[in-house]
């Protein structure tokens, strides 16, 4: 009789449709992808786009990048979570093995005056073979948690070594700027003399001399504020790298040059962009985790196999164990399907279902986000190209022209009000060249950001343990 109701129960099993596997595109552009959809797959990226940050040919940033890798707090929890998730992994793999647990008692009881022991061994053991894949679900959705996790220490080290890059330019553009400052404040200082000396001679009116300390001052008033983005700048980078604010005072207190990217970058455009990205690769290990789940849920719902036997040895005393007469065993199989739950099971299928729809929707977010993090930095990296050359055009006029005002000013061809003019527009001009040399090298950093640039995936070993 048992036969027949276990073959039963298998087909009634069979008869019940496991859910089918996620096929992963997301529509995007045809002059991105050349395609109706693009896929995520693990692919390397390039080896200039894994280490972006040696373009921009600063060994002291380079430095910062390797040493923030190392040391920052993401990346440190980033690992964590890889070797929860390995371990989570193990312990649903664990599920497809038997198990064997061993026990032990010893009695001792008084009954009427009379005492008596008690000794026991035993071995006991089970499996549950996986019939409908119940368990090995549940192993691919740890694998590819695993795998999203370690998608999750790229994603981190993306962002880390932008954000190291972004605080360093900062901190150089902010150096350049506040030289730039000082170096018109030193012109300014001098105008102010001259007028000083213009009005004491009775050439010139004690408000042109009031006029000139107000730009003084206005100018040096810039000072505090640089300054002190600079020591921001630097604690950030300190903190970035794992050491104290203060740590990295010293060795950035030179002033340097903002590092800057080549004139033509050698990236590949654009669907490899969505192959670069490791938070995209990341929804995409999602969707297929939640899938599994699915598949786990539904399997839930099918029959289960158990076997298990137990070997047990039992006397009086400790001697009499090792004799034949007291040795047990038992074999013992069931089946088992759920009948009658309340519908419980199936609201868990609904629930995975509704959590794999949320990891599709997550998934179709990462992929139109990458799209638009390249659009975004290309078009503000043209915006800067183009201010910039009307920039330093205007900055090369207006240095010609404040220092003419300057000299036919010390010899009374012009007034105090177009020395006046001249300098500020200098100035202006001068820290607007500053800001936006800044601005394109921190959006080339945006761009290499939103290309996926900042990891390297591991190379897969070829024949006889080579790489490809």
């Amino acid at each position: 009789m048992c036969a027949p109701l276990l073959a039963a129960l298998v087909l009634a099993g069979c008869a019940t449709r496991l859910p089918s596997a996620p096929d992963g595109g997301v529509p995007v552009p045809g002059a991105w992808a050349g395609q109706g959809a693009v896929q995520a797959p693990a692919a390397r990226p390039a080896d200039d786009l894994a280490q972006w940050w040696r373009q921009l040919g600063d060994a002291q940033l380079t430095g910062l990048v390797t040493q923030a890798l190392q040391a920052h707090t993401s990346m440190r929890s980033a690992r964590a979570a890889v070797e929860q998730a390995r371990a989570q992994r193990d312990v649903q793999a664990a599920g497809l093995l038997p198990s064997l647990d061993a026990s032990g008692s010893a009695q001792r009881s008084r009954s009427n005056g009379a005492t008596g022991n008690s000794f026991q061994l035993g071995l006991d053991a089970s499996w549950e073979p996986d019939l409908f894949g119940r368990i090995a679900s549940g192993v691919r959705a740890g694998e590819a948690d695993l795998l999203a996790a370690e998608a999750g220490v790229a994603a981190a080290q993306v962002a880390l070594a932008a954000e190291v890059a972004v605080n360093y330019i900062s901190l150089r553009s902010q150096q350049q700027r506040l030289q730039i400052a000082e170096s018109n404040l030193a012109a300014q200082r001098e105008t102010a003399q001259i007028t000083g000396w213009r009005v004491q001679a009775g050439l010139a009116s004690a408000v042109a001399e009031q006029q000139a300390r107000t730009i003084v001052e206005q100018t040096a008033a810039q000072l505090p504020a640089l300054q002190a983005g600079m020591a921001q700048a630097r604690h950030a980078l300190a903190v970035l790298t794992g050491q104290p604010p203060a740590a990295l005072d010293q060795a950035l207190a030179a002033s340097a040059p903002v590092p800057q990217a080549p004139a033509r970058l050698a990236l590949a455009f654009p669907a490899d962009t969505l192959r670069q990205r490791p938070d995209v690769r990341q929804a995409e290990l999602g969707v297929r985790a939640a899938w599994e789940r699915v598949a786990q849920a539904e399997a839930q719902r099918l029959p289960s196999l158990r076997l298990g036997g137990t070997l047990g040895l039992k006397a009086l005393s400790l001697g009499a164990l090792t004799g034949g007469g007291a040795t047990a065993a038992s074999l013992l199989a069931s089946v088992s399907l759920p009948v009658f739950d309340g519908g419980a099971l199936r609201a868990q299928v609904r629930a995975q279902e509704a959590a794999l729809e949320q990891a599709r929707v997550g998934y179709e977010a990462a992929v139109l986000g990458a799209l638009k993090d390249v659009e975004d930095a290309l078009v503000a990296l043209q915006g800067d190209r183009e201010r910039l050359a009307r920039l330093e055009a205007a900055a090369e006029a207006a240095g010609n022209a404040a220092l003419l005002a300057q000299h036919q000013y010390a010899s009374g061809l012009v007034d105090f009000q177009t020395v006046l003019d001249t300098q500020r527009t200098l100035l202006t001009a001068q820290d607007g060249v500053a800001s936006t040399v800044a601005s394109a090298s921190t959006n080339h950093v945006r761009l290499y950001k939103a290309l996926g640039g900042g990891w390297q995936a591991p190379r897969e070993a070829g024949p006889q343990g080579q790489e490809p």
